[in-house]
């Protein structure tokens, strides 16, 4: 069987790269539709190496018919336009935030918590957890198997284009100019980011936490497990794609380095590249255009009890969005879940 699929946001950096990874992939596509606002109807992006789809207007489109839409146009636009398609009976995947923590819409990693996705039933929306969410959960995951986690302390180091395409153009503009002496133009970010580092991502809370820190700590309790403890420093830094972190994990129960590799061994999606020697560890150029995500630098934390530290690393647009997108609709498909929902 083949689906209608619409991607909207078809034009930002993640859309491009749902379209890119649904033809890579071979998903079992009848028609893609690409939608994106009306400046941008009639552009043209590349479905595999002969179809080009031409984008056509959210504002107006008519979701009845359509299978699947992975969504990725930013929060206040698939607040509107999510509910809407869902009610013509469409499955909605969003990548934005808005939907992550309503009780009645799951929030899935497949590889982690595929047992919540039977839930999307109840609103015909599943949500795309934020990417550096997905990327320590990944890790965390097998981890948590063996020896349940108490606490997570994680410092993210994340690549410009999680802010989106005008991020990106913004750090090569100021790099750029760096060499020919022009003063930085800040417009995407509060700081110059060229050569520098912003620990701001998301709006301020009053706990001094920013939103993108609570993310982490709250997706993580809805996907893994409610108990975990999580505090994060998200930064900013230099780099256009891959994000990075540094986690270190507190379990309950001893569990040794030992252990930890075998588990990470069984987790698909998941690789281990880590020598104790110059090079011997993934950085984020390393993993651009890669699916898998990547843990390095293991190591005993002894500063608690029951403790280790590690390095993650992963393609932000593509595990940490839009093949994390991709992979939910193919669990749909091979779990038959939209058939039995009734499209």
């Amino acid at each position: 069987m083949a689906y209608r699929v619409a991607v909207v946001g078809a034009t930002g950096a993640v859309g491009r790269e749902i379209i890119k990874t649904l033809a890579e992939r071979n998903f079992p596509v009848s028609e893609v539709v690409a939608l994106a606002s009306a400046r941008s109807v009639g552009k043209e992006i590349s479905f595999g190496e002969k179809t080009v789809l031409k984008c056509r207007n959210l504002d107006t489109f008519d979701f009845a018919g359509t299978d699947i839409g992975l969504f990725s146009p930013g929060a206040a636009i698939s607040a509107v336009h999510a509910p809407r398609a869902a009610a013509a009976g469409c499955v909605v995947i969003d990548n934005t935030s808005h939907f992550r923590m309503d009780p009645d819409v799951p929030l899935i990693i497949p590889e982690v918590n595929p047992q919540h996705l039977a839930q999307f039933a109840k609103r015909r929306i599943i949500a795309n957890p934020n990417c550096s969410t997905i990327q320590m959960l990944m890790a965390l995951k097998p981890l948590h198997d063996v020896a349940r986690i108490r606490r997570v302390v994680v410092a993210t180091y994340q690549s410009v284009s999680g802010a989106g395409k005008e991020a990106m153009d913004e750090l090569f503009a100021q790099t750029k100019g760096s060499y020919v002496n022009d003063p930085p133009t800040v417009e995407q970010f509060t700081k110059p980011i060229a050569f520098n580092c912003i620990p701001h991502i998301d709006q301020f809370m009053d706990d001094g936490f920013t939103k993108e820190e609570w993310k982490m700590a709250a997706e993580t309790r809805k996907i893994l497990d409610p108990d975990i403890k999580v505090v994060a420093t998200c930064v900013r830094v230099p780099v256009f794609i891959g994000h990075a972190e540094a986690v270190h994990v507190e379990f309950e129960t001893p569990i040794s380095e030992a252990q930890a590799r075998a588990a990470w061994r069984k987790m698909p999606g998941l690789a281990i590249f880590d020598k104790r020697e110059d090079g011997g560890y993934i950085t984020p150029l390393d993993a651009v255009h890669e699916d898998d995500v990547y843990v390095s630098r293991l190591r005993r934390d002894t500063t608690v009890e029951h403790g280790l530290a590690f390095w993650c690393v992963a393609d932000n647009l593509r595990k940490g969005a839009a093949l994390n997108a991709v992979q939910i609709a193919e669990a749909l498909v091979k779990g038959k879940m939209l058939e039995k929902a009734g499209v």
